[in-house]
C-alpha cells in the first residue's frame, strides 16, 4: 500500500494566523502544515481516508485525489471532522455512497452535527454528500485488508488509532494503554502524535513520543500533528536513526 500524509499540522495549522515566528515565516515547504489527515491507497486501487479535516479540499487538489472509497475517523474534533462536506466531490465523481467508519460515540456525533450528509443515493441527485456510517466494534476487513482499531486516550476522550497491515496511525494521543501497545508489535511504519516540546494535557510531546516509539520498535517512525513550535530541520537534527519528521505530501510505500 501507499500512505500519503495529507496534513501533519495541529488544529491551528502552520503557519498560524497572526504569528511571525521562525517556523511560520519559514521558506521551507516542509514547515507548511495543513490539518492532520492521511490517505491509504491499496494495491487494489481503493483509497481509504483517515479523517476529514477542514483542509480536505486543498489537500485533495494538491495530491490530485480522484476518489475516496471509505473514511476511518479517529475522533470528531473539528480539525479531524469538519471537512466532511468536501466528500461531496467524490460522491459526485464516483456516483456512489461512501462509508464512514467510527466508534459508536463518534457515529452519534456525526449524526447529530452533520445529519444531512447521511443519505441513500437518490437517482441522479448528487448535490449533497451521500454517506453512511458504520460503527466499529473491533477488527474488520475493508477491501480485503484487515483494519485493527487501536484504543488510545486523548485527554479524557477515548479515541482510535488504526493498524492497517504493518502500518499504524495514531494522532491526538495523550496515552497509549498497555493493551493497545500489545497490538503494535512487528510494525514497518508508525505515525505518531508529537505536538510540541513542552508537555500538554491532551497530547504527547517530543519526549513522550520518542518513549512510545522506543517501545513500539517499528522499522520507521514518523512524527505528525505538530504545532508551529516545532521547526522541521531543527527537529530532524534531534531525532535518532529511523525516526523522522512527517510533512505534508510525504508518500510512504509499505509492504
Amino acid at each position: 500500500m501507499q500512505l500519503t500524509m495529507l496534513g501533519v499540522g495541529s488544529s491551528a495549522g502552520t503557519p498560524m494566523v497572526g504569528c511571525s515566528c521562525a517556523t511560520c515565516n519559514s521558506d521551507n515547504p516542509r514547515n507548511k502544515r495543513t490539518r492532520c489527515s492521511s490517505l491509504i491507497t491499496l494495491d487494489t486501487g481503493e483509497n481509504i481516508l483517515i479523517d476529514t479535516g477542514p483542509d480536505l479540499r486543498d489537500q485533495s487538489l494538491r495530491e490530485d485525489i480522484k476518489r475516496v472509497d471509505a473514511v476511518l475517523y479517529t475522533h470528531t474534533h473539528a480539525d479531524h471532522l469538519h471537512g466532511i462536506d468536501d466528500l461531496r466531490a467524490f460522491c459526485q465523481i464516483q456516483r456512489q455512497q461512501i462509508p464512514l467508519y467510527a466508534k459508536e460515540d463518534a457515529v452519534e456525533h456525526i449524526r447529530q452535527k452533520f445529519g444531512y450528509v447521511l443519505r441513500e443515493p437518490s437517482g441522479d441527485y448528487w448535490d449533497l454528500p451521500v454517506l453512511r456510517t458504520e460503527t466499529i466494534h473491533g477488527s474488520f476487513e475493508l477491501f480485503g485488508t484487515k483494519i485493527t482499531p487501536i484504543p488510545v486516550l486523548h485527554g479524557r476522550c477515548h479515541i482510535l488509532g488504526y493498524r492497517i497491515g504493518n502500518l499504524a496511525y495514531m494522532t491526538d494521543v495523550s496515552e497509549i494503554p498497555e493493551s493497545s501497545l500489545a497490538l503494535l508489535q512487528n510494525l514497518d511504519v508508525v505515525l505518531l502524535d508529537c505536538l510540541r516540546e513542552i508537555s500538554h494535557p491532551t497530547h504527547i510531546n517530543i519526549e513522550q513520543s520518542l518513549t512510545y516509539i522506543g517501545r513500539i520498535k517499528a522499522k520507521q517512525s514518523y512524527m505528525i500533528h505538530m504545532t508551529h513550535e516545532l521547526e522541521y530541520a531543527s527537529l530532524t537534527n534531534k531525532l535518532p536513526k529511523d525516526v523522522f519528521v512527517g510533512y505534508d505530501g510525504l508518500k510512504l510505500h509499505i509492504n
